[in-house]
């Protein structure tokens, strides 16, 4: 697992097209449901802004019996040396593994697999310049960050557990990676213990689902709603793109989670 150049460095993506049935996607909290046409016009977005950004991006097509499968980051990870197959932390989305794990194994020579009983979420797993921290959350217990850190290890990596704050559906909903130096959480986060030595911007109050930034190459992906956020971005220096986040911010969305990415060497 070489740090030879930047976490934030892709050149490869996979997304999957939304299902009609994206419309009953999960949620914590019932901000009104999403038309399935608002959610296809921000992911159409999403995957022009990666390729924009230099990433050569694979559509899956999507699956109607997972209402939630567009978020493919959530039931893997992936590496330039390899994936790793999860198990998502609620029930019904733990069968999207195995509709991921043969376009995987295609892609990657090296493919591992989440051993049971534990289950981890990709939302709860942030790349950073000297490991992946795992946050602690409902989608992601000890069981599963032990064993997933384990995985890591076989590839070369290192893990560490970290706090996720009550109420949090993610680890990665309240923090994200800006560079290789600097997160960007909310004030909840921003304190913690994982992230000392890091150099830190906290999103203002009332502004907090904006902490789910996506860095990709030379640029940020952020919430198109969250004017004091994309203000305080440009003010720091980010090259910013703002992408609409309304209708999957009602199915518990953000920006990182619609994305697999990677650095292919072969590219």
């Amino acid at each position: 697992m070489s740090q030879s150049r930047s976490v934030y460095e892709f050149n490869s993506a996979i997304v999957r097209e939304p299902s009609i049935s994206v419309v009953n996607g999960l949620r914590a909290d019932d901000r009104g449901g999403p038309t399935y046409e608002g959610v296809k016009a921000e992911h159409d977005a999403y995957i022009a802004a990666l390729r924009d950004a230099g990433v050569e991006v694979t559509v899956l097509p999507p699956l109607e019996a997972f209402p939630d499968s567009i978020f493919v980051e959530d039931p893997a990870l992936v590496f330039t040396d390899g994936a790793i197959l999860l198990r998502p932390g609620t029930p019904t989305r733990v069968k999207e593994t195995a509709e991921l794990a043969p376009i995987l194994r295609e892609m990657f020579e090296t493919v591992l697999e989440l051993p049971a009983p534990g289950q981890a979420d990709g939302g709860d797993i942030m790349y950073t310049p000297k490991g992946l921290l795992i946050g602690l959350s409902d989608r992601t217990d000890r069981t599963g960050a032990q064993a997933l850190i384990s995985c890591i290890e076989k590839l070369g990596g290192k893990g560490q557990i970290a706090e996720t704050p009550k109420g949090v559906l993610h680890f990665k909903t309240a923090s994200s990676l800006l560079d290789d130096e600097t997160v960007i959480a909310t004030a909840a986060l921003a304190n913690a213990a994982v992230f000392e030595g890091s150099r830190k911007i906290v999103v203002p109050e009332g502004e907090e689902p904006a902490a789910n930034v996506l860095r990709v190459n030379d640029v940020v992906f952020a919430s198109a709603y969250y004017p004091r956020t994309l203000e305080m971005l440009d003010r720091e220096g980010y090259k910013v793109v703002p992408l609409k986040t309304a209708e999957i911010e009602k199915i518990d969305a953000g920006l990182s989670c619609m994305s697999l990415r990677w650095y292919g060497d072969s590219k």
